[in-house]
Parts: C-alpha cells; structure tokens; sequence
C-alpha cells in the first residue's frame, strides 16, 4: 500500500451531509446532493458556480434520466424529477415505510436501470435492502442490511460492489447485465472495526482498469483496492467523513469526492473547517462513464 496525492478542496459548500455525487457528460457538470439540507446541486467546474435546488424532503441519491430530468432516492420512494429539481411523479413507494428508513446510495447499471438501497436509521434491526428499478417496477436484491452503501461496476458490467457500511464490509456479486439479476456473493473485503481511524466504507467508484475506490467515513480518507481486494494507495480527505466518490472532468481522471459536517464535534471542525465541502484530485487512471437511467430499461 503506497499513500497517495491529497484531495484539495473545490468548494466550501458547508453541506450537512454531501452525497451522491454523478457526473453529467453531457454537461460536462458534477449533480450532488445534500441529504439533510434536502437539496440537489449542479457544480460546475469550468467557473466554480454551484446552484443547490430545495427539495420537500431528504434525497439520499440521483441519477440524470434519459430523456431529461433525474431518477432520485428520497425519504418516501423513487421519484421522477424535472431538470430543476422538482417532484413530477413517484416511482416507487419506500417498502420500508418513512418513520425509520429512507433511499440513501444508488446507481445506474450498464443498461440503464436504477440499484438503490435503503438505510436502517436506528441501526438495530438490519431492515434495510438493496433494490432494482426498471420497467418492471421495483425488485429487492438483498436483505438484512443496515446501509446499504458502496454501489459500483466492474468496467465488464459484470461484478456488482456494494458495502453494508456499519459492518465495515464490501460485497461482491456476479452480475447479469441482461436481467439485472445478482449471483454468487462473497466478500470483497473488510476492514477492522478495532482500528476506528480507518472508517468504513461508504459510496465508492470504480476505474478503468477496474480498481475499486472507496470513501472512508470517518477515516478521512479515500483507499483504492485492486480487482482481487487488495489495498493499493490511501489518499487524505480533510474532512473526516468523505461520503462518496465519483470520476469527472473532460477526460474523467478528476476524483471527486463529498463529505459530512452534521454531528461532528465541535473540535474537529474547527480542525477542519472545510468539512461538507467538495473535493478533488487528479488520477492517472481515468473513471468510467455512468450511464443515464433509462426508463425503458
């Protein structure tokens, strides 16, 4: 394991819980979203200018949709949104019900389907699951979580990551890229809960030559694992809780990565005042383009 190049902040944006974030290529725009501030955000790069856009409760992920407007995980269930942000039509209803749940990670597939998983806010009863969304309506996938976290492809479309965050644990499946389907599961790898300076890991990527990286939630840090699991390079975030990584910029070698200020003590963020902020990085192995969701799928 090497260390890496530090993430350098490219805007302060102070966000409670920043999360999701997806880069658009056709707009050449990284869509973000604050979970606890209840906003999607459009960052552009090229002139620093972010437009956050009020949402009338908590949006734990996005996707651009094919055809225009967003797919997007919120409290109650997936929800169509128009190019502004705003509510059009639900989806599919949150299964789990609002009172202790909500959609948190989520991800486009090869074909343009939408994986989405929900998160057990008291931590207690592992009723959280992994679910599909496509034509068909929604599917579960996998049961028994707590958060689900961690969504990412093998360049193949063919392995499908997924963390269950409190447990320190990345999975691994095989997946079908024609029906969506998820087989055969075996743990990626795992980190140790004795070592608290680590974190756990939360939303991740994967890159061109299908290394797998992951934002540690408060190990402020990001760590990239190669195909097999081993830990390759650790890169420093100051933030102690990045939350998720995502590949942008023109020739998709920019990481960019989001982090948490809600509920962080009052010492550590006066250490590290940018904490909710966007960061970034450049890499030499560039991301993979995400694809739209497409309805038809």
């Amino acid at each position: 394991m090497t260390a890496g190049p530090a993430f350098t902040c490219v805007l302060d944006a102070r966000a409670k819980l920043g999360e999701g974030p997806v880069w658009s290529v056709d707009e050449q725009a990284l869509y973000w979203v604050d979970i606890k501030g209840r906003a999607l955000n459009r960052f552009d790069p090229a002139t620093g200018a972010n437009r956050a856009m009020a949402l009338p409760e908590e949006i734990g992920c996005v996707a651009p949709r094919k055809g225009g407007g967003f797919i997007a995980g919120l409290r109650s269930g997936l929800w169509q949104l128009d190019g502004e942000g705003r509510p059009v039509t639900c989806l599919a209803a949150n299964p789990e019900g609002q009172g202790a749940s909500r959609f948190n990670d989520g991800k486009t597939d090869p074909a343009g389907r939408y994986l989405a998983g929900t998160l057990d806010e008291p931590k207690a009863g592992g009723k959280a699951h992994l679910y599909r969304y496509d034509r068909h309506g929604l599917a579960v996938l996998a049961g028994g979580l707590l958060t689900s976290n961690g969504l990412a492809f093998s360049p193949d479309g063919r392995t499908l990551y997924h963390a269950d965050t409190p447990t320190f644990t990345v999975r691994r499946y095989r997946y079908d890229p024609a029906t969506g389907a998820i087989s055969d599961g075996e743990v990626f790898f795992r980190l140790e809960p004795k070592d608290g300076d680590r974190g756990r890991p939360d939303g991740a990527a994967v890159d061109a030559q299908g290394c797998y990286w992951s934002a540690l939630y408060e190990g402020g840090r990001v760590a990239r694992f190669s195909p097999d699991g081993g830990l390759l390079s650790e890169h420093p975030v100051p933030a102690r809780c990045p939350t998720m990584v995502a590949f942008g910029g023109p020739d998709l070698r920019t990481l960019y990565v989001t982090t948490a200020s809600a509920g962080r003590p009052a010492d550590e963020l006066e250490r590290l005042p940018q904490s909710g902020g966007l960061f970034a990085m450049t890499v030499e192995v560039p991301g993979l383009p995400v694809p739209p969701f497409d309805p038809a799928a």
